[in-house]
C-alpha cells in the first residue's frame, strides 16, 4: 500500500517526484536515501581527514594544518548549503552532479596534492608554497561540495515522503554523523595501513560516485530527463574511469614522486603504524639518508658529525648507564658505545618498524655497525614521555634525547617542562641531559624556549651549536618544505641537575672523529651570540613552539 503524500508547504517549489513515481514503495525508498546520507558523510569525512593527514606529512606543523584544513572547510559548507538553495527546483539532477564532482576532488586530491610537493615543493618563492595553496583550494572546494549535499538530501527525503521538518532533520543528522563515525575509523585502521593515501583517496571517491549515482539513476530516475540520465551516466562513467586509471597507475606515480622527493637512490619507503620512513642510498658506497614523515633524520654526509656532536659532550663524566630517548636508527648509539666503561645502553624508541630497519636494513646497519647485536644494547619501543613516568629514579648516568624537531607539533610535548622534570628524576646524582633542539641560525627563538624550558625544570644548561659541512639537507631533522633553504647547523644544550651549567669539554678517552676542543669553545661562543633572553617555558598546556 502505498502512504499519501502530504500537501507541499507554501512557496515551496513543485515536485515531480512522489510516491507514486518512485520503483520501491516510499519506507524503502527513505531506507535507500538515509544510507545514501550514510555513505556521503563517511567519504566526506575521508576527504577531510586525508587533507589533514597530507598537510602535516608534507608541511608539518600539523596543528596550524588542521586548523586550516577545517575552517575553511567548515566555512565552505556553509557556502555550499547557500547555494543548493539554488538547485532545489532540480534536485535529483543537482545532487548527481555534486556527488560526481566531489568524487572526481576529493578522490584525486591526495594525487594531485603529493605531485605539486614532489616537483615543486623544493623550486622556492611562489612555487614553494604551492603544496599550501593548493591544500587550501582543495578545502575549499571540497567544503562547497559537501555543504550541499545536506539540503539536497533534505529535499531528496521530503520528495519520498513528506513529514514534519524536525523528524526529517533528525533522521538525515543521524545517518549523517553515524557515516563520519565509520568514516573517521575506517581512514586510520583500514584505509591507511591497507590502502595508503593515494589508492585510499581514490577508493573513496569511486565509493561516493556509485553511492550518488545509484541513488539518483535508480530510486530517482523519473525525476530525470533522458538528456540528464544520461548525462549522469556518462559523468560517472568518466569519473570511474579516471579514478580507475589513477589507482592502476598509483604504484609507477609514487615511485617517481619519491624519486622526486627524495632523488634516485631510494631503496626502502615503507608505511609503519608511526610513520612513513624512506631510505636513500647506503650500498655500494653511497652515502646512507633517513627520511622520516618527509624529514631528513640522517643525512649520510653529515650523520656522524651531528651524532658525534649530540654524543661525546654528554659522555665525559660517568657514563656506565645511558638512556637514549628516540634513536631508533642506532646511530646515536653506535656513537656511545665507542666510549670505555660503558656497560648499558637503553633506547626507547616509539616505532617498531624503523627498529625493524634497523637491526635488518643492510644500508642502515652498517651505518650504525650492527649496534643491536650487541648485548649491551637494549630496545623498548614505547612513547618517552609515558615510558620516563614510570622509569626507575636516579638510574642513567647520560640521557641522549635524540628527537623529532621541537617546531613539528606532534613532538612538541618532548621539549616540555613536564618532559624535563621526568628526565631529571631519571637522572643519577651527577647525570647529564644533552638534548637536539633545532637548528640554532634558522630558529633561534625555537632553540632558546628550549633553553628556557630546561632551566623551568631546574637544569642549567651551556649551549653550542655545530655547522654542517655536506652538501645538500641538513643531517638533523628539519621540515620538509623549504627544507633546502634550512640553515646548516644544529643547536644542542647540554644540561645537568641544579644551577651549574656543566662545561663543554671532550673527555682524553673520547674516540677520534670530527670535534676538538677547541672547536667545541667556538660552537658555544657562537651559540652565545645568538642568546634570546626571557623567554617563557614550554608545558605540555602552553605549547610554545
Amino acid at each position: 500500500m502505498i502512504e499519501p503524500q502530504a500537501p507541499a508547504p507554501p512557496g515551496a517549489p513543485p515536485s515531480r517526484t512522489g510516491p507514486g513515481r518512485l520503483p520501491v514503495r516510499p519506507g524503502a525508498g527513505r531506507f535507500l536515501v538515509l544510507g545514501c546520507v550514510f555513505v556521503c558523510a563517511a567519504c566526506g569525512l575521508v576527504y577531510e581527514l586525508e587533507l589533514v593527514a597530507f598537510a602535516s606529512y608534507l608541511i608539518g606543523d600539523s596543528v596550524t594544518q588542521a586548523s586550516v584544513v577545517l575552517s575553511v572547510m567548515v566555512f565552505a559548507m556553509g557556502i555550499g548549503s547557500l547555494g543548493a538553495k539554488r538547485l532545489r527546483r532540480h534536485t535529483a539532477v543537482g545532487f548527481g552532479a555534486v556527488e560526481t564532482l566531489l568524487a572526481l576532488v576529493g578522490g584525486c586530491s591526495a594525487m594531485v596534492l603529493y605531485a605539486v610537493f614532489a616537483w615543486t615543493g623544493g623550486w622556492g618563492g611562489l612555487w614553494a608554497e604551492g603544496p599550501r595553496l593548493l591544500l587550501v583550494a582543495f578545502s575549499l572546494a571540497i567544503g562547497l561540495l559537501i555543504g550541499a549535499e545536506v539540503p539536497l538530501l533534505m529535499e531528496l527525503i521530503q520528495r519520498v515522503r513528506r513529514q514534519d521538518a524536525p523528524a526529517a532533520v533528525a533522521d538525515l543528522f543521524a545517518a549523517d554523523y553515524v557515516g563520519a563515525l565509520v568514516g573517521g575509523l575506517a581512514f586510520p585502521f583500514v584505509l591507511l595501513p591497507f590502502f595508503g593515501q593515494l589508492t585510499g583517496a581514490l577508493l573513496t571517491g569511486t565509493v561516493n560516485v556509485v553511492a550518488g549515482g545509484a541513488l539518483v539513476l535508480g530510486l530517482f530516475r523519473r525525476d530525470l530527463t533522458r538528456r540528464a540520465r544520461w548525462t549522469l551516466l556518462l559523468a560517472g562513467a568518466l569519473v570511474l574511469g579516471v579514478l580507475a586509471s589513477a589507482a592502476a597507475l598509483s604504484a609507477d606515480f609514487e615511485r617517481a614522486a619519491r624519486r622526486a622527493v627524495y632523488g634516485a637512490d631510494v631503496r626502502v619507503a615503507v608505511r609503519t603504524g608511526t610513520q612513513e620512513v624512506v631510505l636513500a642510498g647506503g650500498t655500494d658506497g653511497r652515502p646512507l639518508d633517513l627520511y622520516l614523515d618527509g624529514r631528513l633524520r640522517v643525512g649520510g654526509r653529515d650523520s656522524r658529525r651531528y651524532h658525534e656532536a649530540l654524543v661525546h659532550p654528554a659522555l665525559t663524566g660517568p657514563h656506565a648507564r645511558v638512556l637514549v630517548l628516540g634513536g631508533g636508527d642506532g646511530l646515536a648509539a653506535r656513537e656511545v658505545l665507542r666510549h670505555p666503561g660503558v656497560r648499558r645502553v637503553e633506547i626507547v624508541e616509539p616505532d617498531p618498524g624503523l627498529a625493524r630497519l634497523a637491526r635488518r636494513d643492510p644500508g642502515l646497519t652498517a651505518a650504525n655497525g650492527h649496534v643491536y647485536a650487541d648485548p649491551r644494547v637494549h630496545l623498548t619501543t614505547a612513547d618517552a614521555l609515558g615510558w620516563l613516568r614510570t622509569a626507575p629514579a636516579a638510574s642513567y648516568d647520560v640521557v641522549i634525547a635524540d628527537l623529532p624537531d621541537p617546531g613539528i607539533t606532534a613532538g612538541a610535548k618532548l621539549y616540555s617542562e613536564e618532559f624535563y622534570g621526568l628526565t631529571r628524576r631519571a637522572l643519577a646524582p651527577g647525570g647529564r641531559l644533552v638534548v637536539h633542539a633545532g637548528p640554532l641560525a634558522g630558529r633561534p627563538r625555537v632553540f632558546w624556549t628550549v633553553a628556557a624550558t630546561l632551566r623551568a625544570a631546574r637544569f642549567a644548561a651551556t649551549a653550542y651549536r655545530v655547522p654542517g659541512r655536506g652538501p645538500g639537507f641538513p643531517a638533523g631533522p628539519c621540515r620538509s618544505v623549504g627544507a633546502r633553504e634550512a640553515p646548516r647547523d644544529w643547536g644542542f644544550l647540554l644540561a645537568a641537575p641544579g644551577r651549574t651549567a656543566p662545561p663543554l669539554l671532550l673527555d682524553p678517552s673520547t674516540p677520534a672523529g670530527t670535534l676538538t676542543p677547541a672547536a667545541l669553545a667556538a660552537d658555544r661562543r657562537a651559540a652565545e651570540r645568538t642568546r634570546i633572553g626571557g623567554l617563557p617555558a614550554s608545558t605540555l598546556i602552553h605549547p610554545r613552539y
